[in-house]
């Protein structure tokens, strides 16, 4: 299958060898496995109430393995709650979430500490430790589980070429870019290959050219990596990036992103929008900019 255009974006690094032999099969991989068929991630009937307000109501959807799940809406219509439940940071007050097909809705905080460490969590600001390098920064979690030295050099610096800074590892976060803290942030969320990642708003405040950086990290990481992932946002570039291009390692092995054509449509980005609390279009983008919705039509056009 072979897309109209393609683009290759100088930064790219070369990956490492067990990326190029994964590289492209996860993208259009067939579901022909009882493994794959389980849901990463389901929400069943999920409502949510703060202060007598429904935050969630009756909310259900789910991610596919190697799936990512678009959450549009504006402010308060309950994006972010989505993440907070997964994480086991809330509870529901009536519904059911499954990860990887566990029920987690009634997990005390010790049993969540194991679910959690299969996902990896990028949060708005990027969260960094200001008074620890970058290097120190991706090897928290590394440092925290007593992993020899030499292995967590390794790792941190595998992840810090993947975001492509790997020459920033001794650098100060005060001595970076919103962009590059950001990058760094990712990094430290995917040590440990976690197989499912959250991305809460991960491009808020970044010019386009760094959130279409952020968004090509995230398309890495669902075809070339076979990553989960919930991408929450309610800027339509994001959408744009994520719905209509996708990552190829080429025989020189960079990573390339081509642009979905006619002769290949991609399967694995879905999109789910919100308005208060409940689900009011699930699908494709394409589905989605045809929607004859006023409210739709109204935030496709940026409100």
């Amino acid at each position: 299958m072979m897309a109209e255009t393609s683009v290759h974006r100088p930064g790219a690094q070369p990956p490492d060898n067990r990326v190029s032999e994964r590289a492209a099969e996860s993208t259009f991989r067939e579901v022909d496995d009882t493994e794959r068929a389980i849901p990463a991630i389901e929400f069943r009937e999920v409502t949510m109430v703060f202060d007598d307000r429904k935050v969630l109501d009756n909310l259900s959807f789910k991610v596919m393995k190697g799936e990512t799940k678009i959450i549009l809406g504006g402010s308060g219509c309950g994006k972010s709650t989505t993440i907070k439940l997964v994480l086991g940071l809330l509870k529901p007050d009536s519904g059911k979430i499954l990860v990887d097909g566990e029920d987690i809705t009634n997990y005390s905080e010790v049993e969540m500490m194991r679910v959690r460490k299969k996902i990896g969590m990028i949060f708005q600001e990027g969260a960094l430790f200001d008074s620890l390098s970058v290097y120190e920064n991706v090897a928290f979690k590394l440092h925290e589980q007593g992993v020899p030295e030499d292995q967590v050099e390794n790792e941190v610096r595998r992840m810090l070429r993947f975001v492509n800074l790997e020459p920033a590892i001794d650098k100060m976060p005060a001595e970076l870019s919103g962009g590059m803290r950001r990058r760094v942030g990712i990094a430290r969320a995917l040590v440990g290959d976690p197989k499912i990642v959250m991305f809460d708003e991960p491009t808020a405040g970044l010019d386009p050219p760094t959130a279409r950086t952020i968004c090509e990290l995230a398309m890495k990481l669902r075809d070339l990596e076979d990553v989960s992932s919930i991408f929450v946002t309610h800027e339509m570039n994001n959408l744009d990036y994520l719905t209509s291009e996708y990552a190829v390692v080429n025989e020189a092995g960079e990573v390339v992103f081509e642009t979905e054509g006619e002769k290949l449509c991609l399967i694995n980005c879905k999109v789910l929008m919100m308005r208060d609390g409940q689900v009011i279009f699930s699908g494709t983008d394409e589905t989605l900019r045809k929607a004859d919705d006023t409210y739709i039509q109204k935030f496709l056009r940026g409100h």
